[in-house]
């Protein structure tokens, strides 16, 4: 191998291992971009969790950040709808957090659980989206877990463009994602890889 291009090649594979540990140290913090928390219309809390993300949208409520919570309702399994079909008491992921959130002291009128179902990020931007004009919201929290905020920051103000509503991003204190030290568990660090491979297509405009 001539001297030149065994040059080049070290060169390369030092500024590959520098990349990597640069991903590493900070490819799990730059999915979590949260905003600071201000006083919103409402609290949006995204599909996905069953707790983690709801636990995050009560706590906003009864601080005060916002008067109402809309509930999105992610995709039911099949098996849930051949239940529901058959006449059996079985509860949607929506309906059991709406309950929750009852038994918690929230006021029925303070809690939206909106019917039918979404399927991914970009839906729920474009529900939210319908209702952004008839209630009159200028200021909306969407909570969601820590690996995806970025993504849900670029989807829904993607989404708002124009409708004069400010999105605010807000992870979920109950998530027990680390994104600083993301690669140490393979939870984690499967995540994160999805996370960054939907960014790049959210951003590519092929992710909704």
């Amino acid at each position: 191998m001539r001297p030149g291009l065994r040059r080049s090649l070290f060169v390369a594979v030092i500024l590959l291992a520098i990349g990597a540990a640069a991903f590493l140290a900070y490819g799990g913090r730059y999915l979590q971009d949260e905003d600071p928390l201000q006083k919103a219309d409402a609290i949006f809390v995204l599909a996905g969790t069953r707790a983690e993300r709801l636990l995050e949208g009560y706590e906003l409520y009864k601080a005060g950040y916002a008067p109402v919570m809309l509930l999105s309702p992610g995709r039911p399994e099949p098996g849930e709808r051949i239940l529901k079909e058959r006449g059996l008491s079985y509860l949607l992921e929506v309906e059991q957090q709406r309950d929750v959130l009852l038994q918690s002291g929230v006021p029925a009128t303070a809690v939206i659980a909106e019917a039918g179902y979404v399927d991914n990020t970009a839906q729920e931007a474009e529900l939210l989206r319908r209702y952004v004009p008839s209630r009159g919201w200028k200021r909306v929290i969407v909570v969601t877990s820590k690996f995806h905020v970025r993504r849900t920051s670029f989807a829904f103000r993607r989404e708002m463009n124009g409708t004069g509503c400010e999105i605010l991003t807000r992870a979920s204190r109950y998530d027990p994602a680390d994104p600083a030290k993301w690669w140490r568990t393979r939870a984690d660090f499967r995540y994160g890889i999805t996370e960054w491979q939907k960014l790049v297509a959210y951003r590519l405009g092929v992710g909704g």
